[in-house]
């Protein structure tokens, strides 16, 4: 879907701005192309950038519950230094690389009900205005695919995924936040865990691989969260299924420690909100070990009864977007492209 705004900011008469993301789905890692189509208005103006930003819908944690915002995690300067006459068309190609931790929101062109967007912002004669707003597809890498088809074999089956704000502690994660991935348990772990949740941390050498148990309790012991974190390399060649089933193993059968409020527990001592974690554990095993945490001091601010993270430190688009982007996270179609 394409979106076509007028440039608020100039009023009537000012250019308008339309991006087309060039089809199919884009790897983490892998170049996205398209074209920013500009429209003169009724006067010539000086376009001094266009520049490309990527945005993702998020959850933050908190004491009250969840709440969700929009990060914008990279922005890209796609053209800009010249003028625009009055009524002229004008296309700006552009090819901009992915972060490598880019979230996966398809697989075998299904949605995993993770969204993306591609915002361009034009700065005009001094005016800056976000001009338009595409979503953004994304397809597994090849490593991703192989392990989530192995998962599968297993008899493990999709449950959700969804984007949290904050940071896996003990990986080399990069973007504020990070993809969660909630699977069902296959039927021969069905009595230990109620869920797995996978998270894909990937990098030009290779993917780190974090798994999270939510462990059945026993007749005098608690249920209780335990993590693990493996690497892999891009073109490794494994039995997928073996491998990932002595993840799975070792990851169920690690008496992992909980409710503990050390670094490595649940936000431990970055605990903005003064709570007591989320009982996860730490993963001794494999290839070392991962906590996760949410947002530091002052980096969630909720706004009003819509519930979102707006205007904070670390990627929170500020308030005054955030109608337009909601309009696109909700499904809604917005302005259409009439041509």
């Amino acid at each position: 879907m394409v979106f076509k705004r007028l440039l608020g900011s100039l009023g009537v008469g000012g250019p308008t701005v339309d991006t087309v993301l060039d089809p199919g789905p884009v790897r983490p890692g892998g170049t996205l192309t398209g074209q920013v189509h500009l429209q003169g208005g009724n006067a010539g103006f000086d376009i001094e950038h266009i520049t490309l930003e990527l945005v993702a819908r998020v959850e933050a944690e908190h004491a009250e519950g969840e709440s969700e915002g929009v990060v914008a995690f990279e922005r890209y300067t796609a053209g800009g230094s010249f003028r625009l006459a009055e009524g002229e068309r004008r296309s700006v190609p552009f090819s901009v690389t992915l972060p490598w931790e880019t979230p996966v929101t398809e697989l075998y062109g299904q949605p995993l009900g993770v969204v993306l967007g591609v915002r361009t912002e034009l700065a005009v004669a001094g005016a800056r205005d976000k001009g338009d707003l595409d979503p953004l597809a994304v397809g597994p890498l090849p490593v991703q695919e192989a392990v989530l088809e192995a998962f599968g074999r297993l008899g493990f089956g999709f449950k959700s995924a969804d984007l949290e704000y904050g940071r896996i502690g003990g990986t080399g994660q990069q973007l504020p936040f990070y993809q969660e991935i909630e699977l069902t348990p296959a039927p021969q772990y069905a009595h230990q865990v109620n869920e797995i949740e996978v998270t894909f941390l990937a990098h030009p050498g290779g993917m780190e691989v974090v798994l999270e148990a939510d462990k059945r309790g026993g007749f005098l012991s608690p249920g209780h969260d335990a993590l693990a974190r493996f690497t892999v390399g891009h073109g490794d060649a494994r039995d997928w299924d073996a491998e990932v089933d002595g993840w799975i193993r070792r990851l169920v059968e690690h008496r992992a420690s909980y409710g503990s409020h050390d670094a490595y527990g649940a936000y431990g001592h970055g605990d903005p909100y003064g709570g007591h974690g989320h009982g996860h554990g730490h993963g001794h095993y494999g290839q070392g070990e991962a906590h996760r945490s949410g947002p530091g001091v002052g980096t969630a601010v909720a706004a009003g009864a819509a519930g979102l993270a707006v205007g904070v430190v670390g990627g929170m688009v500020a308030a005054e977007v955030v109608d337009e982007i909601g309009d696109f996270f909700e499904g809604e179609e917005g302005e259409e492209d009439e041509g």
